[in-house]
């Protein structure tokens, strides 16, 4: 690698950071119910949402409440797609006359999308008729993302609040998140893309032919609005089997920029928010530096692996220093790399190559990005729950060191906020691990494998921390869309994202009900460099001691049998 390779990474981080700062403070004025430039606009509108559905912009919920209103409309929204989908075929825009999808099948995507991890265990251009992926998925891309913001806005609010009983309204939030925020950018984004050659039609396939004089079906649809909010809204379900290596989602190197750009660019913004919303704006960048440190990282590894080529093409004299293998040319190495690391690091899911061809170490980082809870970045509003919640085990373990009771951000952490943090970061790994080695442990789930030995234990391991994480990317060569990996995936979507959620609007509550404690000699600092570390430490360590076993034996295994010659 030379620094002409590396010039793209720095110009993309750059411009990240410098997007991020005014969409973060932007944020905040946003759901402290301050004035920004769009509330002349979008305000009437909000104003009329609030009358037509009967909700009273200034009466707030408990943590309770809260919890409730979302589990409740997060259950109708499973519903209403788990039906949309059995009766598409009675539906209109369905030129390809498409019939009902398969019940299990139907049941994992409702889920899928329902919980921000748009898992696919189908082929959207063969299964999903346009009526379904507009109404359906695309609809739920932009529900699923505003429950995510909504969450870790409420959560904020229980470091801000001393002495209170509630933590905001899940219905204003909720509004706020899809009127000021998701929209407005992801017209922006449809725009663009489509000007650059991503395909918005509701034109039906075009049969052509070939010249070797065979008929070849080129599907089509609705692509660029699904795309645009699926990237936004850390989604990742692709329009495409392929999703955006295919040529239709990211014809070029323009579009395959800001596809990545889009799905990191809410994630990276939200820790500047979080300081902005507390009036402790290096607090914001302490995170957004430890953050960025983990994904600095794995970046790094994967460049190294990718960049060193496969040592069984070396040894038969085929010296051609990289990994190509199912990287698109018109992207290549670097771009592979940086959506692969972008999309694991932020649960979005979408992919422009093919992960299961990458080289086994860098297959082990991405795996290793979803297992420890998608918190380097992560989902939109999910993430930044995930990082605060480590960073509340580490001020636990800071306290113990010092001998001092333990607080965050002026708020005293006590055993009840530590159970929760404990359930929110154990139950998606003791998920992941329990479905994968029951599937390797049954006729039924390895019957689905194309590859042996360890690769195909990566391949499963991929799978559930992709669904217990809800980052809904696939490593490919595992026959998901099959009764038993159907159901066990829909389970892990559904533990990790409320097992998440729900303990962080317990600590939210928790946290509002307390007084502020004034900051001392004796409080830990966590603004600086050492809490930085520490936190990058806690979440390395944790990950490591989880998951290590079940990495060494897959990728890792299999990385040390490759440089002796042996695939599978």
């Amino acid at each position: 690698m030379t620094f002409h390779d590396l010039f793209p990474i720095l110009f993309f981080l750059c411009l990240l950071t410098l997007f991020a700062l005014p969409l973060g403070e932007f944020m905040a004025k946003v759901f402290n119910g301050k004035r920004t430039f769009l509330t002349r606009i979008v305000g009437p509108v909000e104003r009329v949402l609030y009358r037509v559905f009967g909700v009273n912009e200034k009466e707030e919920m408990s943590w309770k409440t809260y919890a409730f209103s979302l589990i409740i409309f997060n259950a109708i929204g499973i519903m209403g797609l788990f039906i949309l989908q059995l009766i598409q075929g009675w539906l209109p825009f369905n030129p390809q006359k498409f019939g009902a999808v398969r019940w299990d099948t139907a049941l994992n995507a409702a889920i899928s999308f329902v919980t921000n991890t748009n898992w696919q265990s189908y082929s959207g251009e063969m299964t999903m008729s346009y009526f379904t992926q507009m109404a359906g998925l695309t609809v739920q891309n932009f529900l699923s993302a505003a429950v995510g913001l909504s969450s870790v806005i409420a959560l904020i609010r229980g470091f801000i609040r001393r002495t209170a009983e509630t933590i905001g309204n899940f219905w204003v939030d909720l509004t706020r998140s899809l009127l000021y925020v998701l929209l407005p950018l992801t017209i922006i984004w449809a725009i663009v893309l489509s000007s650059q050659g991503v395909v918005q039609t509701l034109r039906p396939s075009i049969h052509a032919r070939t010249l070797e004089g065979r008929e070849q079906v080129i599907a089509l649809g609705p692509t660029a609005s699904q795309v645009a909010i699926k990237q936004l809204g850390t989604n990742g379900g692709g329009f495409f089997n392929t999703n955006s290596a295919h040529p239709f989602e990211s014809p070029t190197p323009l579009t395959d920029f800001m596809e990545v750009f889009g799905l990191m660019l809410l994630p990276v913004s939200l820790p500047l928010t979080f300081g902005a919303m507390l009036n402790k704006r290096r607090q914001g960048w302490a995170i957004f530096a430890s953050m960025m440190a983990l994904f600095l990282i794995g970046l790094a590894v994967t460049l190294w692996s990718e960049f060193q080529g496969n040592p069984i093409l070396e040894r038969i004299g085929i010296h051609n220093g990289i990994n190509m293998e199912g990287k698109e040319v018109r992207f290549g190495v670097i771009h592979s790399i940086l959506f692969a690391q972008s999309t694991t690091a932020v649960a979005s899911g979408a992919v422009n190559s093919m992960h299961d061809s990458l080289m086994p170490l860098s297959g082990l980082v991405l795996i290793f990005n979803m297992a420890i809870g998608e918190v380097i970045f992560g989902g939109v509003g999910v993430g930044l729950i995930g990082m605060i919640i480590y960073a509340i085990l580490t001020m636990f373990l800071a306290g113990l060191m010092i001998g001092r009771t333990p607080e965050f951000i002026g708020k005293k952490l006590e055993p009840y906020e530590m159970m929760m943090s404990v359930i929110a970061v154990l139950s998606p790994a003791v998920t992941m691990l329990l479905m994968a080695s029951i599937a390797i442990s049954t006729k039924i789930g390895l019957s689905s494998l194309s590859n042996a030995g360890p690769h195909g234990l990566s391949e499963v391991l991929y799978a559930y921390a992709s669904s217990a994480n809800n980052n809904g990317s696939a490593f490919a060569g595992l026959n998901a869309n099959t009764l038993f990996y159907n159901l066990t995936t829909s389970f892990a979507m559904l533990v990790g994202r409320f097992s998440t959620i729900f303990p962080a609007l317990a600590i939210s509550g928790s946290l509002a009900k307390k007084q502020i404690i004034p900051v001392s000699t004796g409080t830990f600092p966590t603004t600086n460099m050492l809490f930085v570390m520490m936190l990058v430490g806690v979440v390395i360590v944790v990950g490591a001691l989880t998951f290590f076993p079940a990495l060494t034996l897959g990728p890792l295994l299999e990385h040390l049998l490759v440089q002796i010659g042996k695939t599978f």
